[in-house]
């Protein structure tokens, strides 16, 4: 029943996704209650993203760097840069807009892209190890990133968000390793296809509470809050673009062009939110925030996009 419930879930988390953010979005008292709890569920899935990976698997990410570092180069250099050119374009009078934008897209690679990866069949070594090593570096590329696009200076607390990054994301994926170096591979042969349907679970659980967030700025929206979360949703795009991009020009196999992609597209949008409220005036969050209703839902898209382009 279990496995029949995840091809189900593969099949059409493109119409679950969505139907999560409504819920989320019209019942935020409701789903709201998760929020605590997301932190534990991110954990989670960054083990059964990790029992597809390797130490072995891991090194050989590194001896071919170049999807790793076209992806790094994505996140931190073009859509930073592309996000502050549009944002003073249109937004010349508010800088908090404008700075939102740039954090929005200065966050690192998100762990549920493991998930999606895992769908449509990318490689997990490479996603995994970029989103361990982004997530290492985001404590100093998001201040350094803020500071030379909108000249923000922001004090983040290094040491807090570290620790908080490693339970969610560096202790579960070392976990998941060792257990394969332990085992000689059979977990990595058995375990993943076994908690495939809870990695969905997952989902549904982080996308409806994370939504929850967003449903007081879906309540005052403005002519100037929707043309921002027109800007967040085309540069997002872009990110997904960029990436199946770049893997067709380096001349990348299947798996590796679709871990590209969600490395380029996705991002930790709950680790801006977070930055965002405590360090920002409010009107900052609402760039940040708006993303999570167009993340998943491009997701979905672009992993049927890729799915139908093998098939071709």
């Amino acid at each position: 029943m279990l496995q029949r419930c995840n091809r189900f879930l593969e099949k059409w988390m493109f119409l679950v996704t969505p139907c999560c953010l409504a819920a989320g979005v019209l019942f935020p008292s409701v789903a709201g209650l998760g929020v605590p709890y997301v932190p534990l569920v991110f954990a989670f899935m960054t083990f059964i993203g990790g029992l597809k990976s390797s130490f072995r698997d891991i090194a050989a990410v590194f001896r071919s760097p170049l999807p790793l570092l076209a992806c790094l180069a994505t996140l931190h250099l073009v859509l930073p840069a592309a996000a502050c050119g549009l944002g003073r374009l249109l937004f010349p009078d508010n800088p908090n807009v404008v700075t939102g934008m740039v954090l929005e897209f200065s966050v690192p690679a998100a762990v549920v892209g493991l998930m999606w990866v895992s769908i449509y069949r990318g490689n997990s070594p490479l996603s995994l190890a970029l989103v361990i090593l982004d997530t290492l570096l985001a404590p100093f590329l998001i201040p350094l990133t803020l500071r030379l696009l909108v000249g923000s200076q922001v004090a983040i607390d290094t040491s807090r968000m570290m620790e908080e990054l490693i339970f969610m994301i560096a202790l579960p994926a070392l976990l998941a390793m060792v257990l394969n170096q332990l085992s000689r591979d059979r977990v990595k042969e058995t375990w993943p296809a076994r908690l495939a349907p809870y990695s969905k679970f997952c989902l549904i659980f982080v996308v409806t509470a994370n939504s929850s967030e967003v449903a007081p700025y879906i309540r005052h929206l403005n002519a100037q809050r929707l043309l921002a979360a027109g800007c967040i949703l085309l540069l997002a795009t872009c990110g997904y673009v960029i990436g199946w991009l770049l893997a067709l020009l380096f001349r990348q196999p299947h798996d590796i062009t679709v871990s590209m992609i969600y490395g380029a597209g996705m991002r930790n949008i709950s680790a801006g939110a977070v930055i965002a409220s405590t360090y920002f005036p409010a009107e900052v969050v609402f760039p940040v925030m708006i993303g999570t209703l167009f993340q998943q839902i491009l997701a979905a898209l672009f992993g049927m996009l890729s799915a139908r382009g093998r098939r071709l």
